[in-house]
């Protein structure tokens, strides 16, 4: 089965992940969410099975740096994916998809899942 990572080529948690599973017999393929253009239509995809607390990354410096309104609009579900979309490093990481799962962060249960 297919197995696609999507962060950030520069995130230390995205090449962990990405040595973990390849270690672990994975071979999963990179997508650099800030530079590809199609990670804008699956955004809504993973709001949908994640959820909306767990797919956006409120610790992130990008967070941080939004104006009130502009953090109001991750409340609102209708708005979040274009938020998501406009500031791509609010997407928690690493993404990984994996058929039809889809899994956030690279945490205990994340790596049990992929066993490793």
């Amino acid at each position: 089965m297919s197995l696609t990572v999507y962060g950030l080529k520069n995130c230390d948690t995205c090449r962990k992940a990405i040595t973990a599973l390849d270690e672990g017999g994975h071979k999963p393929a990179f997508v650099d969410i800030r530079a590809e253009p199609s990670v804008a239509g699956l955004i809504p995809g993973w709001i949908t099975a994640v959820g909306e607390a767990k797919i956006i990354n409120r610790a992130s410096m990008t967070w941080r740096k939004l104006s009130d309104a502009q953090q109001a609009r991750a409340d609102d579900p209708a708005t979040l994916a274009a938020l998501l979309d406009e500031h791509r490093t609010l997407i928690k990481r690493p993404v990984i998809v994996s058929g039809d799962s889809v899994h956030v962060g690279w945490t205990k249960d994340v790596k049990a899942a992929f066993g490793v």
